[in-house]
């Protein structure tokens, strides 16, 4: 991933644009398998092709995808993600914008829990990787300075690790990692 500071989704019409259902499973897709073309999306995503090549100049619009010029040609356009750090706002005042922000956060927690589920139903399926998963729960006490410096490390920790699928060995697979660090409930 680029040294690109992250990316604060603030823009209510940004926000909109990348809650839409259909361009998150799009956007997804694309996160995990490089890149495709509007045709592509469609037959995966049983959705109308012009439905999915709107969707996807929306997505670009807003400086989610881009055309990956080294497979396009002529007519047929490819896309893929554009690598960034996107990040919610917190307290956000503008109630649109925060409305915008919660629908998002929850599309992605809710992508987070079936992909986590569905991993678990089948776990036997993914072999070695199965065996090299590492699943954690732990807790610590820590200032609202600290959770957010911890927040950050955490971040470019992962950023360390981050490969275009295209650059990665044969052997390896797209790995979903989620973190949660929040103030525990009492």
């Amino acid at each position: 991933m680029s040294e690109q500071p992250p990316r604060l989704l603030s823009d209510v019409d940004a926000l909109k644009a990348l809650a839409h259902p259909l361009r998150q499973r799009m956007l997804t897709w694309l996160h995990r398998n490089e890149s495709a073309t509007s045709a592509d999306l469609a037959t995966i995503f049983d959705a109308d092709r012009g439905a999915t090549s709107y969707h996807l100049r929306q997505l670009e619009r807003y400086g989610f995808v881009e055309e990956d010029r080294e497979r396009s040609s002529g007519r047929r356009k490819y896309w893929r993600p554009v690598p960034q750090d996107i990040r919610l706002p917190r307290g956000a005042e503008d109630p649109a914008v925060a409305a915008a922000a919660a629908e998002l956060g929850n599309q992605w927690m809710e992508q987070a829990e079936r992909d986590l589920h569905s991993y678990l139903a089948d776990r036997g399926v993914h072999g070695v990787f199965a065996d090299a998963a590492t699943h954690s729960f732990g807790s610590t006490v820590l200032t609202a300075e600290e959770l957010t410096r911890f927040g950050e490390e955490y971040v470019t920790f992962l950023k360390s690790w981050h490969r275009e699928p295209a650059t990665a060995p044969r052997d390896a697979r797209h790995v979903t990692v989620l973190f949660h660090a929040f103030p525990t409930p009492t």
